[in-house]
């Protein structure tokens, strides 16, 4: 038994050496120097053919990652009922009504974690846009109603001016909303 352990560890010593020796020694000598003083475009990022513009230390939305993260829920959701598609045919004639329910109750919970996701708006791409477009509706009306009920509360040559004053402003609001 121990001349079986003396070979893993020859063999794993020889991999990390191997590594060690490629990845710092080899590459040293093989890759191309270029001297960083007659050479300054050598360390400017460069992505894609396109020069960089702005910081590279963006914040990302964190709709990049619930979408990602429920990816994977749904992709381990297939990685469990894969197996049980395969063996339920051999199970079936012992356990097929318990093997059933209890796949059904998996399914069950993932499908109120998706529902919960859609109802909260996780899954729409698109919700601080329709949010700010409803505020911003809101808001107009909410100043088309104070300039109405100050209208009505104004003299006669007060509220013809706020009147044709909010009626000027109104479409120039509702234009940029």
């Amino acid at each position: 038994m121990g001349i079986e352990l003396l070979n893993v560890l020859v063999f794993t010593c020889f991999g990390i050496l191997f590594v060690v020796v490629t990845v710092s020694a080899l590459s040293k000598l093989l890759r191309p120097s270029v001297d960083d003083t007659h050479e300054p475009a050598k360390l400017e990022t460069y992505e894609c053919g396109e020069p960089t513009i702005g910081s590279s230390w963006v914040r990302f939305d964190i709709r990049f990652y619930t979408i990602a993260l429920i990816f994977l829920i749904f992709d381990v959701e297939v990685t469990f009922l894969y197996p049980w598609a395969l063996i339920f045919k051999s199970l079936r004639a012992e356990f097929g009504l318990f093997i059933f329910l209890e796949v059904l109750v998996f399914l069950a919970i993932l499908l109120a974690g998706f529902v919960y996701c859609w109802r909260k708006g996780d899954l729409d791409w698109m919700k601080l846009h329709a949010a700010q477009a409803a505020e911003r509706a809101d808001r107009t009306n909410r100043e088309l109603d104070r300039g109405a009920s100050s209208a009505v509360g104004s003299s006669a040559v007060g509220s013809s001016a706020v009147a044709s004053s909010a009626g000027a402003d109104a479409p120039a609001e509702v234009g940029a909303a």
